[in-house]
């Protein structure tokens, strides 16, 4: 059976983050993927110049339809944008009974512009981290959902990730990357219990999309069957490869996109040169 992942988010223009993300992401750790948009922005590597919001009721329409038709295996929820939205797809999802549910709490895109509503905070808190078996807050968005200020110590972050349990999400991703220094530690609570995964730190300005890369890259490999802390494993081994390549790119002035397709395309310019050489 083909496994297949529902992405549930908004659309950016310049394909680095969002629903363009999701779809590369999915399609690179081999996974049909299929999507319903929320938003449409416009958008690049520089920042985001205007946000369209789609209506509630065809955002529902459109997880209905992939819904009645498919064997979604795992669904990945981005953008959402405003309230309205949000209660659309906690309806949708309570309807539906997902296997998975990972919710990447998108509040500010890498530029700085607002993506979500500020009235609409209390609605993800209190309709969709319910629902989650996942939520993957970096520290600010953790901050913002638990109504403090972000925290500055690795020793922190498992009193973090346990308050927002505590809020009804299954289990926590907490990303810290925003720490610094010359690693990168995420901190999962699965159940009761904490796992650290750490990467170096690859340094390079194109980290555009790696939030919803990295959840997506989660829900792609739940979809497949792993269990979550393996999931949760290989979606970062996977995502650190996409930024260390991510400068072979070259795409756009600001802050590009990370490489999604870093396993794939030296295959092709091989095959190119092979038959065409």
């Amino acid at each position: 059976m083909t496994a297949i992942a529902l992405t549930i988010a908004g659309s950016d223009s310049s394909g680095g983050a969002g629903i363009q993300a999701d779809l590369k992401t999915f399609s690179a750790l081999g996974v049909y993927g299929c999507s319903a948009i929320t938003a449409l922005t416009a958008q690049n590597t520089r920042g985001v110049t205007a946000i369209f919001d789609v209506d509630p009721g065809f955002v529902r329409a459109q997880i209905d339809a992939v819904f009645e038709d498919l064997p979604v295996d795992a669904v990945k929820i981005g953008m959402l944008g405003r309230s309205e939205v949000i209660r659309a797809v906690a309806a949708a999802l309570r309807h539906w009974r997902p296997r998975w549910v990972v919710l990447d709490p998108v509040m500010v895109a890498k530029s700085g512009d607002r993506l979500l509503a500020p009235e609409a905070v209390a609605s993800l808190r209190e309709e969709l981290l319910p629902l989650a078996d996942l939520v993957t807050p970096n520290l600010g968005e953790a901050a913002v959902l638990l109504g403090d200020e972000p925290v500055r110590e690795r020793r922190e972050m498992g009193r973090v990730a346990a308050r927002l349990q505590g809020l009804g999400a299954r289990n926590v991703l907490l990303k810290g990357g925003h720490l610094g220094g010359p690693r990168s530690p995420d901190l999962l609570l699965y159940g009761g219990e904490l796992q650290w995964f750490e990467a170096e730190r690859v340094e390079t300005r194109h980290t555009h999309g790696t939030g919803c890369s990295l959840s997506s890259a989660i829900a792609a490999w739940l979809a497949r069957g792993q269990p979550l802390p393996e999931a949760v494993a290989r979606a970062k081994a996977w995502l650190t490869e996409a930024l260390r390549a991510a400068d072979r790119l070259a795409v756009g002035h600001g802050h590009g996109p990370v490489h999604h397709f870093h396993a794939l395309w030296p295959c092709l310019e091989r095959l190119e040169t092979e038959e065409w050489g």
